[in-house]
């Protein structure tokens, strides 16, 4: 596996043992890992394309963890998360797992169920970012797509036959095929089912009958 796509563990925790002990052993497993006593400081750090997930302590200094995923996603950073804990009860761990968690661990906690709830979340990041990269080709490959191509698109998902898509815009049948087929040529679509997928991954809504 190449160095830049090396996975990365985020972990914040105040306890520098604690820390430092969780360093080693994502490090022992072949992963990348980077520590931070607050998340303070680890909002000042940017993330790279790699997958990654953060191992958060729910009691910090500053902020406490769960109000530290809060804040995550009030500013729209996504990346998933494994708390962990010494003083953790049922209602916390219900709460941040509600919001997202992947797991939430009782220190002290058998090393191999950190490693499990670490591959989990990466596998979950991992997943997250192809999805985020294929709407993003798709939001490209539309914005390629002419203002009348756009519209017959959205006639085409809405069920429309060439004839009905003619009469709807006011050209002819002929013109019609010609626009359906840069559409399916530009969007890559390889049939009608395929590109309802797409636009229903682009969020774009099938004209109602009227």
């Amino acid at each position: 596996m190449k160095s830049a796509a090396v996975p990365t563990v985020f972990i914040i925790d105040d306890d520098r043992g604690m820390r430092q002990a969780i360093h080693d052993l994502v490090e022992s497993v072949g992963l990348r890992a980077e520590s931070f006593a607050t998340g303070e400081e680890f909002l000042g750090t940017g993330r790279t394309g790699r997958p990654s997930c953060l191992v958060l302590d729910v009691r910090l200094p500053q902020m406490s963890g769960l109000d530290f995923q809060r804040r995550l996603a009030e500013t729209g950073v996504q990346i998933p998360i494994i708390f962990i804990t010494a003083h953790g009860d049922i209602p916390m761990s219900v709460r941040a797992l509600k919001s997202g968690a992947v797991e939430f661990l009782t220190k002290p906690f058998r090393d191999q169920d950190l490693l499990d709830a670490i591959q989990q979340a990466l596998e979950r990041d991992r997943t997250a970012q192809e999805q985020q990269a294929e709407i993003h080709d798709l939001q490209e490959r539309y914005r390629a797509l002419t203002a009348r191509e756009q519209e017959v698109l959205i006639l085409v998902i809405s069920g429309m036959l060439n004839k009905q898509i003619a009469s709807e815009i006011g050209a002819s049948e002929a013109t019609v095929k010609v626009h359906r087929g840069n559409v399916m040529h530009k969007m890559q679509a390889a049939s009608v089912a395929d590109l309802v997928r797409m636009a229903d991954k682009l969020k774009l809504s099938p004209r109602k009958s009227s």
